[in-house]
């Protein structure tokens, strides 16, 4: 594709990491994803989390009611993996497609994350049964161990969790999700397998370590995993301008109010939503790869989960698109990844 290219058209694509939270905040975030994606992976880190089939139901009406008019959008749901996870509950919401896999957060290692697996082999037994029915397991890949410096936590958890969780159960579907480092990139690019793939985040395409530091400390690109050096940031780019089927979009939007943002102990996470997908394109342009952003929007997700591919089609225009400054939320705001700044690319209306 040419680098004059004005405009664009592909399959519409599908978010694969989402955090839509709940009442207040999710009756005014959904509208966002919803806009850009047909489906989304639905994280299921709430305040109580979605631990199962009953709470999965109620939790899914709830954002299709906040969807209004939108009734073409998917909430693919996930069961939050705790050690008491029911099997059954685990076997009967995907049997019903009440869930389309089972996310794993190792304990404290990002927000609501307080009910999450302190160590993996207690939940062995679950992981056995989702290898068996075929049900993804989604990794927030980070060591919680203190003494692992935080830059290092995704690297050491491929090799002191992943690699040995992989040849216990070598045909469970991982998704390694918002991978961040070079070594996830190898990881997963050296395993070449129908059975692990990554998701990569806007963010961590567009900026690395420096661009929170730079002019006082960015509390709004504080997010978990965290922001890395510049040589991972370029590992990303490069995996995704090859054309990897290994790898597929995932935003990691995660809204939080500004007031929690800047306080003395701020939250991590940052909300893209209202621009994730002009980001990926613009990414997609820089490394003049435009010819593989379909396949990491559109297909390789899908393909991956075992999903049919999108039938409807997303035209994105050459023409700048200026990021709104805030969200008002009651008394409360949510500013957004990049707020006020202007992308090359809009969404033909």
């Amino acid at each position: 594709m040419s680098k004059l290219l004005k405009k664009i058209t592909i399959i519409k694509p599908d978010d694969w990491h989402v955090h839509l939270r709940d009442n207040e905040i999710l009756k005014k975030v959904s509208q966002y994803t919803g806009k850009f994606y047909k489906r989304a992976i639905i994280m299921p880190n709430l305040d109580q989390p979605i631990t199962n089939c009953f709470r999965s139901i109620s939790y899914r009406r709830r954002i299709l009611n906040s969807m209004k008019s939108n009734t073409q959008f998917q909430p693919l749901m996930i069961c939050y993996l705790t050690e008491k996870t029911s099997p059954k509950e685990l076997k009967q919401g995907f049997s019903e497609k009440i869930f389309v896999g089972a996310k794993l957060y190792p304990n404290y290692s990002t927000t609501n994350s307080k009910y999450g697996v302190k160590n993996i082999k207690d939940i062995y037994h679950l992981l056995k049964i989702m290898e068996k029915i075929k049900m993804p397991l989604l990794i927030h890949g980070e060591e919680i161990d203190p003494n692992i410096d935080i830059y290092d936590r995704e690297a050491k958890f491929i090799e002191n969790t992943l690699k040995p969780l992989r040849k216990k159960f070598p045909e469970l579907k991982i998704i390694l999700e918002h991978v961040t480092t070079e070594e996830a990139v190898s990881y997963i690019e050296e395993s070449d397998s129908i059975y692990l793939a990554g998701t990569i985040t806007p963010h961590h395409l567009m900026l690395n370590r420096n661009n929170m530091f730079i002019n006082g400390i960015q509390p709004y690109l504080y997010c978990l995993p965290i922001l890395k050096r510049k040589k991972h940031q370029i590992a990303l780019r490069t995996v995704i301008s090859s054309g990897s089927k290994h790898f597929f979009l995932g935003s990691d939007t995660a809204p939080h109010f500004h007031k929690n943002k800047i306080d003395v102990f701020g939250c991590a996470g940052i909300f893209n939503a209202p621009s994730s997908l002009l980001c990926y394109v613009s990414v997609f342009e820089k490394m003049n790869s435009l010819k593989h952003l379909q396949s990491f929007c559109s297909e390789n997700g899908p393909n991956f989960y075992n999903m049919p591919i999108n039938k409807e089609t997303i035209t994105l225009v050459k023409k700048p698109h200026k990021i709104l400054k805030k969200i008002d939320i009651g008394n409360n705001v949510i500013v957004p990844f990049l707020a006020g700044e202007k992308l090359d690319w809009s969404i033909e209306t």
